[in-house]
């Protein structure tokens, strides 16, 4: 276990500054993430790295796999938080995986259990003098939920009231019900369709069992208030979507762009990028390449499958696996491109791009969560010929490609701030404590 207890270095203010903060109330939370925080798992990393710096005390629980994890979690000894880091084996995930297949449990929802992990989290909580050591517990993802559930059932014991707040980021119910029928690869499709029952009923009890549960889209939001039966009063589902880091991310100048590369990017191992990333080469490319094929595709982001990384063999195709800097294909590519066919929240990757200055191609599916205006944000096309016709459009006409690229950039610049996000979650935080007796 990483124990880095109580660094010194104050918090740096991040926005905010014009909102009158001061008059905010400053929380002291417990921060549950089953998985370690950074630039690939964005939404934990920066929820935490802007209440920090909005002063809140922040205690981070949390979980890694890999050195390179454990090595990532230093970025927040610079915070001024309690960090409390525990080791994940493969082994512990498959154990925990066999022993819920004779259960009604998702294999998602044991995924990350650790019970080191679920011990340190009861000792944090106690406090002294029957006074709770937090006033606010935030647990993310369906794969952290069992501590939530677990922390719950500990303050009830223990006859102390502590809000605790889901993040549960999307449906992942919602996720599996399209996976199920258009997931690429007949095992990715049994996968989904032997947990989606499982997920229905989960997320459908998970959501009346914490103060608040967060969500990053209404179309998850929506899911959620399906799953809860007849008869039963909603919960309270709030929408807090992501942002994007406009200071990291930032437009380059237009001489860098090379006005015949096109990128997909992502998480590669996600199976509902693998998906879009074989249509995209497979249904629209060719159309694209039978009029222009000067036209380079630049499919960036970790772990790619084999099926993926046999897309280089045509010479038109770069599948670049994990980057150091994501940022120089998006600020040198003519177009981002997001095809998704099917997915829940809000895809990060669009707002990096948008913040970037690319232009942006994407489906309906792929901008659910989005506010973005069709046609002047961003183009859409959800058929492989209105898509290839978009790519082809914006490739022939620099002034248009720019004109989009700058609305997208306005776009997250109103939209996505991620101190705006910070500030609508310390709301939520304040709606929860407000109904303590």
């Amino acid at each position: 276990m990483v124990d880095l207890k109580r660094f010194a270095a104050s918090p740096i203010l991040i926005g905010g500054g014009d909102r009158g903060d001061q008059d905010a109330k400053l929380v002291k939370l417990l921060f549950v993430v089953p998985y370690a925080p950074n630039l690939i798992r964005v939404r934990p990393y920066q929820l935490i790295r802007h209440l920090v710096a909005r002063g809140h005390q922040v205690t981070l629980l949390t979980l890694w796999s890999e050195p390179r994890e454990q090595g990532e979690l230093a970025v927040f000894q610079g915070y001024g938080l309690e960090l409390h880091a525990f080791r994940l084996l493969p082994g512990r995930s498959m154990w925990n995986c066999i022993w819920a297949l004779p259960t009604r449990l998702p294999l998602q929802s044991v995924y990350c259990w650790q019970p080191a992990m679920a011990r340190q989290a009861v000792e944090l909580i106690d406090g002294r003098d029957g006074r709770p050591a937090y006033d606010a517990i935030h647990v993310e993802h369906l794969r952290g939920a069992r501590y939530g559930i677990h922390l719950k059932a500990h303050l009830q014991r223990s006859q102390v009231r502590v809000p605790i707040i889901w993040d549960s980021v999307d449906s992942i119910s919602h996720l599996f019900n399209q996976a199920a029928e258009q997931s690429q690869g007949s095992w990715r499709r049994w996968i989904a369709r032997f947990e989606l029952h499982r997920t229905q009923r989960y997320e459908g009890w998970l959501a009346r069992q914490f103060a608040r549960v967060l969500v990053t889209s209404p179309v998850d939001r929506q899911a959620f208030l399906s799953l809860v039966p007849l008869g039963e009063s909603s919960p309270a589902i709030s929408v807090l979507p992501n942002g994007v880091d406009l200071e990291y991310f930032r437009p380059a100048s237009q001489e860098q762009r090379e006005p015949t590369t096109l990128v997909l990017s992502g998480k590669m191992s996600y199976h509902a990028n693998i998906s879009m990333a074989t249509y995209l080469v497979s249904e629209i490319m060719p159309l694209v390449w039978a009029q222009r094929p000067d036209v380079r595709l630049v499919i960036a982001g970790k772990d790619p499958p084999t099926s993926l990384k046999e897309l280089a063999s045509n010479p038109a195709v770069t599948v670049t696996g994990a980057l150091a800097d994501i940022r120089p294909c998006l600020q040198q590519a003519a177009l981002a491109l997001a095809p998704l066919t099917y997915g829940a929240g809000i895809s990060n990757k669009i707002l990096e791009a948008m913040a970037c200055a690319t232009p942006v191609i994407a489906t309906t599916r792929a901008i659910s969560g989005l506010k973005a205006r069709p046609g002047e944000d961003l183009l859409i096309a959800d058929t492989s010929v209105d898509f290839a016709g978009a790519v082809l459009d914006l490739l022939a006409d620099p002034q248009y490609r720019c004109q989009i690229g700058l609305a997208g950039r306005r776009y997250v610049e109103t939209h996505h701030r991620w101190d705006d996000v910070a500030c609508q979650l310390e709301e939520i935080y304040q709606s929860a404590l407000d109904i303590l007796p």
